[in-house]
């Protein structure tokens, strides 16, 4: 491979690597080989020149942009940080400073500011007279998104200034938005009930949290914020330390664990005390930032293209444990799925003891090459969700043989089938497999379903294992009689749960439908046929090919719907779940005002409007036959485009010849 082609391969790697860190936030690979792309990439530029690209990833910094959002220009641009991996790196980095600045030896002419480096997402915060007036983040450094109303649900946020301080009339301060671990297991317990994909890691949460278009699910999941830098043309003082004090002082949530160091040693001890101290903290962390305390001797240092000279950052190891399989057990879900998972001996790892990670499907234990009683290496690194990574070959028992995949459900023992092309084996004992009914139990009361409230994971298993509820339908029937003579129960419990039971009777029929939990309908593909079909009762004589003619259902899907409503089980309970009053059509007001104005037509939207919001136009392309697509195709009819555009999608859009309308155009489209 030519060094032009390798360029050209880096460079496409490496911003893949970015729009999944940035913008989707969802990364598959760590820093430590993000970095060394980068570094691969800047060396064959500075050996070949003439390969130079002044659109080349190392010119910029990553970009979290998100054409929802108003992007700002910083006043002052927001930088990256040169990452370091070992105490060398770091101790050179302490040398190179001392170099720069004219001093030799130690660390007493140059002192270091240490800090943690909470594993979050920036953000850059902007007071006037004591009032928070704009909050932007990072950006793609020279802009950011204007996420201040988001930030305003932020607690440890100081959104006004005791009167009276100390504090600049104007100033900049920066940090990091992050998700304590409390609050980050609380949203994947949430998800995880919701059978929806779990967040890896707090930063990807807190990331995702902070550019939502929903101002009080914001408010509601529990982000916090750690500050880390001030800036302003009337600083209080002339050094970093001080001024973080300050900031403290005027309310800012400033880390404890910002320390003062005079010599490499103190520096040394710093990083051997919280690579290990770090896993009691409250929130996550993936290294530690090192500053030159010196604002003067930081201008003096100065920046290179892309991060500070007088700031560092160390990156702790990934965190890896080695421990002995102890079995591998079975577990079914509410849809059949049977999935491997490894019990393991205790080990810590991430101030956590992991006793159990799931080994996803056969494919994975197979590639692996589990074999019982393995010694198996586990990593979190910044992951929450403890996974298996490899098997020490070396530890292994002579005579130990390979795990092998269960042919038969663990928990009824009807022969388990698999797909074609899938990975995952399935029960299909839909209706007489105890955790498949009680999985479907749990999802019928969730949040995002009926949402019947005092109703958790723990009832619904004691309420079918006591026999009062063996199927949906059953809830309806309750008495608090029934309920308070459970273990735990008592008479307030039993009527919360039997107050909601009666209140779930208002839940609109597009939530009954994905309450089902009929295979493959999802809650939007639910919204969707419902809004179509408009009753439990036509949706049930239509035909598949019918079904499948409603937008964004395909085979698999109508098949699925003709197979859960030729069950007479599951007719019954229908017929049941109508007689207590559910609601199994949709009501008047919903279905008034659709139309087929835009059928078959598939819409992008980007940017910001002013007569109605993002999900307002979502909701009316939806209502009028359309479809909403998060990205640009050639199967996109037309792009609705607001103030602030995503670049990206208007190069797109304009590439593949893409109509873009603005609101007002749109709104005439629909008669409005």
């Amino acid at each position: 491979m030519t060094p032009a082609d390798r360029v050209r391969e880096l460079r496409s790697e490496i911003e893949r690597h970015n729009r999944l860190y940035y913008v989707d936030n969802s990364p598959e690979i760590d820093d430590r080989e993000y970095d060394r792309l980068m570094k691969e990439l800047e060396v064959l530029e500075r050996e070949h020149p003439e390969l130079d690209d002044p659109l080349s990833p190392t010119h910029r910094v990553g970009s979290d942009l998100s054409g929802g959002f108003t992007q700002v220009v910083h006043e002052r641009p927001m930088l990256s940080l040169g990452n370091t991996y070992s105490l060398g790196e770091v101790n050179d980095w302490v040398e190179r400073c001392n170099e720069a600045l004219g001093n030799a030896g130690g660390l007493l002419s140059v002192p270091i500011v240490g800090e943690m480096k909470f594993d979050g997402t920036s953000i850059s915060l902007i007071y006037e007279g004591g009032r928070l007036v704009r909050a932007l983040t990072r950006g793609d450094g020279v802009k950011g998104d204007d996420v201040t109303a988001n930030v305003k649900t932020i607690r440890s946020i100081p959104l006004v200034l005791e009167p009276g301080g100390d504090w600049p009339e104007r100033f900049e301060i920066r940090g990091e938005i992050v998700l304590p671990w409390a609050a980050f297991e609380r949203l994947n317990a949430e998800r995880a009930f919701n059978e929806e994909p779990l967040f890896a890691n707090p930063r990807n949460a807190a990331a995702g949290t902070l550019k939502m278009l929903n101002t009080p699910e914001v408010a509601r999941r529990g982000l916090d914020a750690y500050f880390y830098y001030l800036l302003s043309d009337q600083l209080p003082a002339d050094n970093h330390y001080d001024n973080m004090l300050k900031a403290r002082s005027w309310g800012f949530k400033v880390s404890e664990v910002m320390t003062l160091l005079e010599s490499t040693d103190a520096v040394d001890e710093f990083i051997g005390y919280w690579d290990k101290e770090r896993r009691n903290l409250p929130v996550a962390t993936d290294g530690l930032v090192f500053k030159v305390n010196s604002l003067r001797q930081q201008l003096n240092l100065g920046f290179t293209a892309k991060s500070p000279r007088w700031a560092i950052a160390y990156k702790f190891a990934a965190e890896r444990a080695l421990t002995r399989l102890r079995f591998v057990s079975f577990e079914v879900g509410r849809t059949g799925v049977v999935t491997p998972v490894a019990n393991l001996e205790p080990v810590l790892l991430s101030g956590t003891v992991v006793k159990r990670a799931s080994l996803h499907n056969a494919d994975i234990i197979r590639n692996l090459g589990i074999h019982e009683e393995d010694m198996l290496y586990v990593e979190k690194g910044g992951e929450i969700i403890p996974k298996i990574t490899g098997v020490d070959l070396d530890a292994r028992r002579p005579d130990s043989r390979e795990v092998e995949f269960v042919k038969t459900c663990p928990s009824c023992g009807t022969e388990l089938v698999r797909e074609p092309g899938e990975a995952a084996w399935i029960c299909p004992n839909k209706w007489g497999c105890r955790p498949q009914i009680i999985g479907r139990i749990e999802h019928f009361v969730g949040r995002h379903a009926m949402d019947l409230d005092g109703i958790g994971d723990e009832n619904c298993a004691m309420l079918y294992d006591a026999g009062l509820v063996g199927n949906i339908a059953d809830f309806y029937r309750l008495r608090v009689e029934d309920i308070e003579r459970l273990d735990g129960m008592g008479y307030r419990s039993a009527v919360k749960i039997v107050d909601g039971i009666k209140a779930s009777l208002g839940v609109p029929f597009e939530r009954v439908l994905y309450a089902l939990s009929i295979p493959y309908v999802g809650e939007t593909i639910s919204r969707k046929i419902a809004r179509a079909v408009g009753s439990i009762d036509r949706l049930m004589a239509m035909s598949p090919e019918e079904i499948q003619a409603i937008d964004d259902v395909g085979p698999s899907i109508a098949a699925s719907i003709k197979e859960y409503f030729g069950h007479e089980g599951n007719r019954a309970i229908i017929e049941r779940l109508r007689e207590a009053g559910v609601q199994l059509s949709m009501a008047e007001q919903d279905m008034s005002g659709l139309t087929d104005l835009l059928g078959g037509k598939t819409f992008v939207i980007s940017g910001v409007f002013s007569r109605h919001s993002r999900d307002e136009y979502k909701a009316l392309i939806e209502k009028n036959g359309g479809k909403n697509s998060g990205s640009i195709s050639k199967k996109t009819d037309y792009v609705l485009a607001g103030e602030n555009m995503g670049p990206a999608k208007l190069e797109k859009a304009q590439k593949l010849g893409v109509p873009i309308i603005d609101e007002n155009e749109f709104l005439a489209m629909i008669g409005e």
